[in-house]
C-alpha cells in the first residue's frame, strides 16, 4: 500500500472584506499542514473568488492525524493591483481539525467555513468553501504538469507568479458504496443522488444539497431541480419570531427609528438627521427647524455591522454635509441595544439629549428608538436599508418590498337590440343606408354587423368589454351610417357612466331600456332612440392569465366565492448564479390570484438573499403560482428604464403534498438565439396547508369555472380579445402604484405573448400529442404481437382469457377497475417526490435550429429583413401544406362513411343495404356472446390461416366515392 496524501481543494470564498483601498481585494489562499505550506493563484479584484484548485500534502503518520490541524489563511495580495506595492493583507483564517478528514476511499463533501479573526481588532467577514480528503499516492494520484511543472518549489511554497509551477491537480478517489440509511418521514432521497454537506459555526453539517429530479446530472451547469435544506426559522435557535417566518432563514437587523427633534437652536432653516454605522450612512428628509418631524426607520444588516456603536447626527440644511453644519449627536453602544422578540409591541421611542462636538451637552433633543430585530419586524418593509446605501432619489421607492392587489375586473355586457326613428341623410338619392351601432369604453371600440331590416334596424348582438373597479369609465353608444369605406356619418349618440349600470350575479337577463340619441351637433335635436340591455356581469371569472396557468378561478362577485380549502405559504429565500447586471439590483415578483407581491431589491449582488415570506388563501388546488425574477433598472441615475426579465418558475399546487415544506433551488431557464440557457437558480420554500380535507376533495368535483361560464358562455372568438383587454387594464392599474410594476413585468408574468406563433412550440405540442397516443400505439403493437403467435403459450392464454370474459361479461368492468386500482397502488412507491420541473426534451429545445429560436424571439410585428420573412413564409407554407393533406385525408374518410347511404354510387349503396339486412338477421338469430367470441377467434387466428391481402370490407370502403373529385 502506498503512502497517504492529504488533498485540500480550495473551491471558493464569499463576501470577503475589501482591503485594497478601492473597494475590492485580490485574494489568495495559503494552506499549512505539518510544516508544509502551499498557496493558490490570486484572483484579481474579486470579493467572491472561485479558485477550484487542489493542494497536495504529505502525511507522515496517518495514526497521528487526530492530533494535527490544517491552517487555512486568506490574504489580499497588494502587488496584484499593479501599484508596485508588495506585501499582503489578512482577510481571515480557518483551523480545521484533521481528525475528521475522510480516509482513502470514503466520500468527501465540500464544507463552508466562516472566516475567523486573527485578533480582537481584525475586521473580517465572509466564508470559504473547502473539500478535504485523503488518498493513496500509488492508486489515485494524478499530477497535471504544465509549463515548468517539473521544477522544484522553493521553501515548500507554491509560488503565485506565472513563471513558476502551478498547484498540483488531484483526481479525488472514487467513493465506496455506503450502506443504505433510513429515509426521512416526508420522503426518501434517491440513493444515486449527489449530496453536499455545508458546515456552519457550532453545527457540523446543518445543510445538505441534493440533486433531484429525472435527468439531473451531477455537474454544476445542469438544469435539474435541486433539493436544499437551509436553516429555516433560525434553525436550532428558533424564537417566537420564527413561528410566523418559518419558511425563511432568519436575518438580523439593527433598526434605528428617528422620530423628531425639538428645542433646536436658531429657529428657521432646514435640518436633517444622519444615522451612521461604520461606513454606512443614512440621511432623513430635510424639514423646517420648527417642525423637524422625520419619522424614518433605518435598517442595518447584521452582516454589514463594522462598528461597535451607532451614531445619530443632527445637521443643518438638506444637501451635502459640511464641517460647520453640525448641531448635535447621539451614540449608542451596540452591546446595550435591546432585542425585540415578536409578538412584542414596537419599542417606544424616547427623548434623548444630544452631545456637542467636544462632548458637552448640546441644545436640543431627539426622539428615537434603537433595537435589534429580524425581517419579521413591521418596520422592515418601509425602512431604509444599508444594502441600498448607494441608491438616492426616486430610486429608493423602487427597491422596497410591496404587496399589490390587482383591480377587480368585471365583464360589461352591452346588448344592442334595435333602433327606431333614425334620421338618415338623403344627400345621395336611391342609396340604401348601411346602419350599424358602435360602443366604446376607454380606447376599446366594438361595433355590430350591418342589419337586414330598414329603416328601423335590428341587431340583437352582445358586445363585451372588461372594466375595473372603481368604475370611472364612460360607455358611449352611437349609431352610424357607413357612406363609404372609412367614411361614416353619425346619426345619434348617448353616454352612460359605467358606475350607473345594473349589476347581475346570475343568468337572469337585465331589464332593457330605450335610450334617446343625440345627433351631437349642438342643436339638441333628437336623433331617434336605441334599445339597449346593459349589465355588469359579476358571475364570470375574467380571464387574464393563460388557461393552462390559471391561479384564480373565482367569480368577480365575492358573494359567489367558495370557502377556502387551504393556505399557500411561499418563502423566497435567495438566488444564485445570476449574471452581473447593470447598476441596479434584483427582485422577485410572485402572483397568485388577485394578490401580487414584490420583494425588496438587493443591489449589486449576483447571489441576492431576500428571505421574505408571503401567504395566500387557496380556493382551488388545481391552480398555479408564478414567481418571476427581474433586474431593477429604475435604481440607476437618469430616466428609469424597463426592468429586464431573468426567468420565472411555476408551481402547480395539486402536485404538492399538504402540510409538507418543499425547499428547492429551481433553475431559471431562458430561450436565447443560441439555445436555452440556465441564467441562475431561485431557492424557494413552499408549503400548502389543508384547512378542510372534505372541501379539498370536493373541489375536484366542482366545475373549473363559475356557473355563468356554462349557463351563458362567452363566445370563443372573443375570449382572447377580452384576455388582452384584461391584461392591459391590470397593467395600467399596477403601473399607477408606488413603486409601480412595469408593463414588461406584468405582461411577462401573465404570458402576454403565449398566443404568438412559434415553430418550437408547435413541434413541442405535436410531441405532446404523440406521447398521449403512444399508449394506444403500444396496445396495438402488443395486440399484433399476440396475433402473430410468435409465443404460442402467451397467445393461447390470451385467447382463453378473452373467451372467459366473453361468456362472463359481468366480470369485465369489476376486473378492469380492480386492476387499475392495483396498478395505481403499485405506482405509489415510485410517485414523484419533488415538484415538476422544466422538461427540455418535451419543450423541444434540444433539437431546435437557430432560425426557429430567432423567429420565436422576433417582435410582433416582425423586425427582420424581407428576405428572412420570405424564407420563413415559404417554410410555413410547406408545413401548412402537410397539415392540409392530413386534414384532407380525415375529410375523405368521413365522406366515404357518409356516402354509404347517399346513392352516389348506386352499386355500393345496394351492397351496403344487403349487408345491413343480412347482419340484422344474423345478429337477431345468433346470441351476442357467440358473435363476439367468433369475431375474437377470427381476429386471433394464427398467421398461417390469414391472407396478406386486405379484407373485403376494407377494400369496399376504400372504393367509396368522396367529394375530392368535385373540389377545385
Amino acid at each position: 500500500m502506498g503512502k497517504e496524501k492529504l488533498v485540500v481543494e480550495v473551491l471558493a470564498a464569499h463576501n470577503l472584506m475589501p482591503k485594497d483601498g478601492q473597494g475590492s481585494s485580490s485574494p489568495y489562499v495559503e494552506v499549512e499542514f505539518e510544516y508544509q505550506r502551499q498557496r493558490t493563484q490570486p484572483k484579481h479584484k474579486d470579493l467572491n473568488p472561485a479558485w477550484n484548485e487542489q493542494l497536495l500534502f504529505d502525511v507522515s503518520d496517518p495514526d497521528d492525524l487526530p492530533y494535527r490541524s490544517i491552517d487555512v489563511g486568506v490574504y489580499n495580495e497588494r502587488g496584484a493591483e499593479g501599484n508596485g506595492a508588495g506585501g499582503r493583507n489578512f482577510l481571515g483564517k480557518v483551523r480545521v481539525p484533521a481528525a475528521g478528514v475522510p480516509a482513502p476511499g470514503e466520500q468527501a463533501v465540500p464544507q463552508i467555513f466562516p472566516l475567523e479573526k486573527r485578533s480582537l481588532f481584525s475586521h473580517i467577514r465572509g466564508e470559504i468553501t473547502l473539500k478535504i480528503y485523503r488518498i493513496v499516492a500509488d492508486g489515485h494520484l494524478a499530477l497535471a504538469k504544465k509549463d515548468g511543472g517539473g521544477k522544484k518549489k522553493k521553501n515548500g511554497v507554491n509560488p503565485s507568479n506565472n513563471n513558476q509551477s502551478s498547484p498540483a491537480v488531484i483526481v479525488p478517489p472514487l467513493p465506496r458504496k455506503r450502506a443504505p440509511q433510513p429515509a426521512r418521514k416526508e420522503d426518501s432521497v434517491p440513493p444515486d443522488a449527489e449530496q453536499i454537506a455545508l458546515a456552519a459555526p457550532n453545527r457540523p453539517y446543518p445543510m445538505t444539497f441534493t440533486l433531484a429530479g429525472a435527468g439531473g446530472g451531477g455537474g454544476p451547469h445542469d438544469f435539474a431541480l435541486k433539493e436544499t435544506q437551509p436553516l429555516l426559522g433560525g434553525g436550532g435557535e428558533r424564537d417566537k419570531s420564527s413561528s410566523t417566518y418559518d419558511l425563511v432563514e432568519k436575518m438580523e437587523y439593527l433598526y434605528v427609528r428617528v422620530v423628531r427633534a425639538r428645542d433646536l437652536p436658531l429657529a428657521g432653516g432646514m435640518v436633517h438627521a444622519e444615522v451612521k454605522l461604520g461606513n454606512y450612512r443614512g440621511v432623513t428628509r430635510p424639514f423646517a427647524r420648527t417642525d423637524a418631524n422625520w419619522d424614518q426607520v433605518f435598517a442595518f444588516s447584521r452582516d454589514n455591522i463594522q462598528s461597535s456603536a451607532v451614531e445619530v447626527f443632527v445637521r443643518e440644511g438638506g444637501g451635502p454635509t459640511t464641517k460647520d453644519d453640525f448641531i448635535g449627536r447621539l451614540a449608542f453602544d451596540l452591546g446595550e441595544v435591546p432585542r425585540r422578540v415578536l409578538p412584542d409591541s414596537t419599542l417606544a421611542p424616547q427623548w434623548c439629549r444630544m452631545e456637542g462636538k467636544v462632548g458637552g451637552r448640546a441644545k436640543g433633543e431627539v426622539m428615537l428608538s434603537v433595537w435589534f430585530g429580524t425581517q419579521a419586524d413591521e418596520a422592515f418593509a418601509e425602512a431604509w436599508h444599508s444594502r441600498a446605501a448607494g441608491v438616492v432619489g426616486d430610486g429608493l421607492s423602487s427597491i422596497k418590498a410591496k404587496v399589490y392587489m390587482a383591480p377587480k375586473l368585471w365583464y360589461l355586457r352591452v346588448s344592442i337590440i334595435e333602433a327606431q326613428d333614425l334620421v338618415v341623410s338623403s344627400s345621395v338619392p336611391a342609396r340604401l343606408p348601411k346602419l350599424f351601432a358602435k360602443a366604446q369604453v376607454g380606447v376599446y371600440v366594438l361595433h355590430t354587423q350591418l342589419p337586414s331590416a330598414l329603416p328601423n334596424p335590428s341587431w340583437n348582438e352582445d358586445l363585451l368589454f372588461v372594466v375595473a373597479e372603481p368604475f370611472d369609465d364612460i360607455l358611449t353608444v352611437s349609431v352610424e351610417d357607413r357612406l363609404s369605406p372609412g367614411h361614416e356619418e353619425l346619426l345619434g349618440r348617448l353616454t352612460v357612466p359605467v358606475s350607473a349600470i345594473e349589476r347581475r350575479l346570475d343568468d337572469k337577463p337585465a331589464a332593457s331600456r330605450w335610450f334617446a340619441l343625440d345627433r351631437g351637433q349642438g342643436s339638441g335635436h333628437s336623433g331617434g332612440r336605441v334599445h339597449l340591455r346593459l349589465s355588469l356581469d359579476g358571475g364570470y371569472h375574467v380571464l387574464d392569465e393563460a388557461a393552462a396557468h390559471n391561479s384564480d378561478l373565482q367569480p368577480t362577485s365575492r358573494q359567489l366565492w367558495e370557502r377556502p380549502v387551504g393556505i399557500l405559504e411561499l418563502g423566497i429565500l435567495s438566488a444564485s448564479g445570476l449574471a452581473p447586471s447593470k447598476p441596479g439590483g434584483t427582485y422577485c415578483v410572485a402572483k397568485y390570484g388577485p394578490k401580487w407581491i414584490r420583494t425588496c431589491t438587493v443591489v449589486d449582488s449576483t447571489s441576492p438573499r431576500w428571505n421574505e415570506q408571503y401567504t395566500w388563501e387557496v380556493f382551488d388546488p388545481c391552480t398555479v403560482i408564478t414567481i418571476g425574477v427581474f433586474d431593477n433598472n429604475r435604481v440607476a441615475h437618469g430616466p428609469p428604464g424597463m426592468d429586464t426579465r431573468i426567468g420565472k418558475v411555476r408551481i402547480r399546487l395539486s402536485t404538492l403534498q399538504t402540510d409538507r415544506v418543499y425547499i428547492h433551488a429551481y433553475p431559471l431557464l431562458a430561450v436565447h438565439p443560441s439555445g436555452v440557457r440556465k441564467v441562475g437558480e431561485l431557492q424557494l420554500a413552499v408549503r400548502f396547508s389543508c384547512a378542510d380535507a372534505a372541501s379539498m376533495l370536493h373541489a375536484y368535483a366542482r366545475p373549473m369555472l363559475p356557473k355563468m361560464h356554462y349557463a351563458e358562455p362567452v363566445p370563443t372568438n372573443q375570449i382572447e380579445r377580452l384576455r388582452f383587454q384584461a391584461i392591459q387594464t391590470v397593467t395600467a392599474r399596477l403601473g399607477r402604484a408606488e413603486p409601480p410594476l412595469g408593463r414588461e413585468v406584468v405582461e411577462y408574468m401573465l404570458d402576454h405573448g403565449s398566443h404568438l406563433w412559434s415553430m418550437r412550440r408547435s413541434k413541442a405540442n405535436f410531441l405532446r400529442l404523440v406521447l398521449v397516443f403512444s399508449g394506444l400505439a403500444a396496445i396495438r403493437r402488443w395486440f399484433e404481437f399476440v396475433r402473430s403467435w410468435q409465443r404460442p403459450f402467451h397467445s393461447a392464454v390470451f385467447t382463453m382469457v378473452f373467451l372467459f370474459f366473453v361468456f362472463s361479461p359481468e366480470l369485465i368492468l369489476p376486473t378492469a377497475f380492480f386492476t387499475t386500482a392495483v396498478v395505481g397502488l403499485c405506482r405509489y412507491r415510485s410517485r414523484p417526490r419533488h415538484p415538476p420541473q422544466i422538461d427540455l426534451r418535451l419543450s423541444h429545445v434540444d433539437a431546435v435550429c437557430a432560425d426557429d429560436l430567432d423567429e420565436e424571439l422576433d417582435t410582433f410585428p416582425t423586425s427582420r429583413s424581407p428576405e428572412v420573412v420570405r424564407m420563413r413564409y415559404d417554410r410555413l407554407r410547406s408545413v401548412a401544406g402537410r397539415v392540409q393533406m392530413r386534414l384532407g385525408d380525415m375529410a375523405t374518410v368521413a365522406e366515404r362513411a357518409e356516402s354509404l347511404l347517399s346513392w352516389r354510387d348506386p352499386r355500393a349503396s345496394f351492397l351496403f343495404l344487403m349487408f345491413c339486412l343480412l347482419a340484422a338477421a344474423v345478429i337477431y338469430s345468433v346470441p351476442t356472446k357467440v358473435l363476439v367470441a367468433a369475431w375474437g377467434l377470427y381476429a386471433l387466428r394464427p398467421p398461417s390461416l390469414r391472407d396478406r391481402l386486405p379484407s373485403p370490407l376494407t377494400t369496399f370502403f376504400e372504393r367509396l366515392p368522396t367529394k375530392d373529385d368535385i373540389l377545385l
